[in-house]
């Protein structure tokens, strides 16, 4: 028994000091991020590096690109805002140096139609800035992607770009506000946020391997009488 509760006490330490380090790097990340989405755009990256890109040196870097939007190869994700329950309309742009989708923005239920809102589908070259974000594949919780039924609840964008047969970016880009004609989509809406519970779990696991101090001290001091 005295020799499992040192154990624990070790075990337990060991947990703690990981979960420090872990905040360590959490931190370190939001820092980084903050610094990113504050900074000047910058051209985004270009194809021959794409398939070498580490997704913890792009994401959330202000990127802008120049191309044409493919209206016709539009999806739909499914998203709930604080603008209430509709989709994020993903297009891929079409630009000199390869096809990159870009989420636009948010669309209400009732705009979730290209005929809902015609204004925002034209046909010209246009400069796209935002942040660039990597994919988020299979959908969510439950609500796995069905690309068969053309149904999606995560930013896939292989599965996406395979479902409408192009070849993309292995990331995409979250469009800034910049209001498109007619007002649809919304975009802008990025949401940064980390969970950072570490500091919470190292102390838990600090208080366990005091706990098993405690009753190692406890198991010892009859022997000592």
């Amino acid at each position: 028994m005295i020799g499992l509760c040192a154990v624990f006490a070790l075990l337990f330490a060991g947990l703690g000091i990981w979960q420090l380090q872990r905040l360590q790097w959490k931190l370190g990340l939001i820092a980084k991020v903050e610094q990113r989405i504050h900074a000047p755009a910058v051209p985004v990256p270009n194809s021959r590096s794409w398939k070498d890109l580490e997704p913890d040196s792009i994401e959330y870097r202000r990127v802008y690109a120049v191309g044409t939007f493919i209206h016709e190869k539009e999806a739909l994700v499914d998203a709930l805002t604080e603008r209430g329950p509709g989709y994020w309309v993903l297009t891929p742009l079409q630009t000199a140096d390869g096809n990159i989708i870009v989420n636009r923005g948010f669309v209400p239920q009732d705009r979730a139609t290209p005929n809902a809102r015609p204004e925002g589908h034209q046909a010209r070259i246009q400069k796209v800035e935002g942040l660039l974000r990597i994919t988020e594949p299979h959908g969510r919780y439950l609500r796995p992607n069905r690309p068969n039924e053309d149904k999606w609840y995560s930013r896939d964008i292989a599965a996406i770009a395979k479902a409408r047969t192009i070849a993309v970016a292995p990331f995409f880009i979250d469009a800034d506000a910049k209001p498109n004609p007619g007002g649809y989509p919304v975009g802008g809406m990025t949401v940064v946020r980390f969970r950072n519970t570490h500091l919470i779990y190292a102390v838990t696991w600090f208080g366990l391997a005091a706990l098993a101090v405690v009753g190692l001290w406890l198991l010892r001091k009859p022997s000592r009488r």
